[in-house]
């Protein structure tokens, strides 16, 4: 089929996107470290005034619920954690790509930000299901950005979103990312990656940007956090918390039983853990 979407004008969009600050890029590549400790993550957010200041605003909120205002950047972060760090850090140089309607998928104003919220979650409640040794933040962080290449290709998508919905029920495509590659000979996640290479991101999230729909794709050193932000899309979607005409119309891929042990039970359990946990971060949050 002749492919829709105009492949140059997808990459003028992403070259026309603000490079991440220096200090959230330092972050997302110390985080990717497996070794790193928090005193790394200290380093960098105090040398960031902005930074510091949504950090500090966020451990102060009524949702800690703390007796005494927390004025240091090494009391905020032994409190929030390094995930609500990052998070911060993505919003703070993503925010207005996270927030905008994603038009292509029927998604409203900030569904993507809440989906991809939710789903650094859960990929994090994953991993504590991991049968080796895994690092629980970096499956966050994966997660967070997983489906960023939908604020850029969602506006190029909107004229032909129903008629990948019509393509699946008819049986003509698998899923949704294979009726994007059909209709528009390129899909959200290869945008994504494109993303991902102009703002300099670690080798190990451009890999679950480009594969967390397929990760048996990616290289086998990085399978185990693919698949981990894998499931955690899924169970987004599952709870309801997707971005819009597309929810739960992807393949789940078995392969992940090779690297986490999940009953339904405890699936049902890591919901749970996830929909209360994502509560109370999207409310230290908000601006």
């Amino acid at each position: 089929m002749t492919k829709v979407v105009n492949s140059e004008a997808v990459r003028q969009a992403i070259e026309k996107l603000p490079l991440f600050s220096s200090s959230a890029l330092q972050l997302l590549q110390v985080i990717a470290e497996p070794d790193h400790e928090l005193e790394d993550v200290v380093n960098i957010v105090k040398y960031d005034s902005a930074l510091t200041m949504r950090v500090l605003k966020a451990v102060n909120s009524p949702v800690y619920g703390l007796a005494n205002e927390i004025t240091s950047i090494d009391r905020a972060l032994s409190y929030i954690g390094e995930r609500s760090v990052v998070s911060i850090a993505v919003q703070e140089n993503t925010g207005q790509l996270f927030s905008k309607p994603l038009e292509g998928y029927q998604g409203e104003a900030g569904d993507l930000w809440r989906h991809d919220l939710f789903s650094a979650i859960a990929s994090r409640e994953v991993a504590r299901y991991a049968k080796g040794d895994f690092d629980l933040d970096l499956a966050f962080t994966g997660g967070l950005l997983h489906d960023i290449g939908k604020s850029i290709f969602a506006a190029f998508w909107k004229e032909f979103s129903q008629e990948a919905l019509s393509q699946i029920d008819q049986g003509e495509v698998n899923d949704y990312l294979m009726a994007e590659q059909d209709l528009a000979g390129l899909d959200h996640t290869e945008v994504g990656y494109e993303m991902a290479c102009h703002w300099q991101l670690p080798e190990s999230l451009k890999a679950v940007i480009l594969h967390h729909h397929h990760p048996a794709e990616a290289i086998e050193c990085l399978q185990p956090l693919v698949y981990a932000v894998h499931l955690g899309d899924v169970v987004s979607m599952m709870a309801g918390c997707s971005t819009g005409s597309d929810g739960l119309q992807y393949q789940l891929d078995p392969g992940y039983s090779e690297y986490f042990d999940l009953t339904p039970a405890n699936l049902a359990e890591m919901v749970l853990n996830t929909e209360e946990e994502f509560t109370k971060a999207e409310a230290s949050l908000v601006s």
